[in-house]
């Protein structure tokens, strides 16, 4: 497990909310500096009971279907077109199928984890990961592209971290690495899951700390189980291809909005030689209700 383990800075990028963020980068509600972020507390009970929408998020998919065909498509040559979804908590590959079925359809050559179900980074799961991207790198000799829904981006981030040369971008959506562990409803599942304390998960790990390669998160304000102030990713000064995207989302339903697929494709596509921040697509007007932050993509 050591083999994880990051070298921490002098302090963490979520402490440079007060700095001066680069021109390109949106206005965003900021969190607390990360030594403070153990006062947010976890979503209230009210949005815990909106989760049910997740249901209303894979059945509008049917209805969507066309407009997401329009979204950015891969090319076959270029780095990033091979895909690794990571589940969330308690969460197998089943649960990202229609993601993964729906970036295939786009012209991306995804695949699951390979490793049931997802009950934190117990001893060999970090490793296996690792591996797995090194086997996707030399298989297709372009880089990996990573998403990661809710812990899985976890994984993402951290194995960008280690092997930035095989990865082309990460892309997270609901996922906690801004805020303390008990920010969230589900710290208790993880413990029992894993059997491993978040306390020390902490000071395994430097969470908030970017990967050097374009990094994107998704969040939502309405998340229920994760506290969106904890999926904010503050500007970064060894990586300027770092961004938030507000979308209207459960977490349980984060992976099979129509919204964050739609991010998610258009993120994927990006190359890095020329990669811009997210402007939502031009939609009769619907924009500012998919991506409340974002801005208007024109043309």
């Amino acid at each position: 497990m050591r083999v994880f383990v990051h070298k921490r800075s002098g302090k963490s990028d979520t402490v440079l909310n007060n700095e001066t963020i680069a021109s390109h980068m949106p206005q965003i509600d900021m969190p607390k500096p990360y030594t403070e972020l153990h006062d947010v507390a976890p979503p209230h009970l009210a949005l815990v009971a909106l989760e049910m929408r997740a249901f209303w998020e894979f059945g509008a998919l049917v209805p969507t279907w066309p407009v997401l065909q329009k979204a950015p498509r891969a090319d076959a040559d270029a780095h990033g077109s091979c895909v690794i979804v990571f589940p969330g908590l308690s969460a197998g590959d089943l649960s990202t199928v229609p993601l993964r079925k729906y970036l295939d359809s786009l012209g991306y050559a995804t695949e699951g984890w390979n490793q049931g179900l997802n009950l934190g980074p117990r001893p060999g799961v970090l490793e296996a990961a690792r591996q797995q991207v090194i086997d996707t790198f030399n298989q297709f000799g372009n880089k990996v592209s990573l998403v990661g829904w809710s812990l899985g981006g976890v994984y993402a981030r951290e194995l960008a971290k280690m092997m930035p040369e095989m990865v082309h971008c990460v892309i997270t959506l609901g996922t906690p690495f801004a805020g303390s562990p008990k920010s969230t409803n589900a710290w208790r599942i993880y413990e029992f899951a894993s059997g491993r304390k978040t306390e020390i998960e902490r000071a395994n790990f430097d969470l908030p700390t970017a990967p050097t390669v374009p990094t994107t998160s998704i969040y939502s304000k309405t998340d229920g189980v994760v506290a969106w102030q904890g999926s904010i990713q503050a500007p970064c000064k060894v990586n300027p291809h770092t961004e938030n995207i507000e979308v209207f989302a459960s977490h349980v339903g984060m992976g099979l909005n129509p919204s964050a697929w739609w991010a998610v494709a258009d993120r994927l596509a990006q190359k890095h030689a020329s990669w811009q921040p997210f402007v939502a697509p031009k939609l009769m007007g619907l924009h500012k209700f998919l991506y409340p932050r974002s801005k208007l993509r024109t043309g």
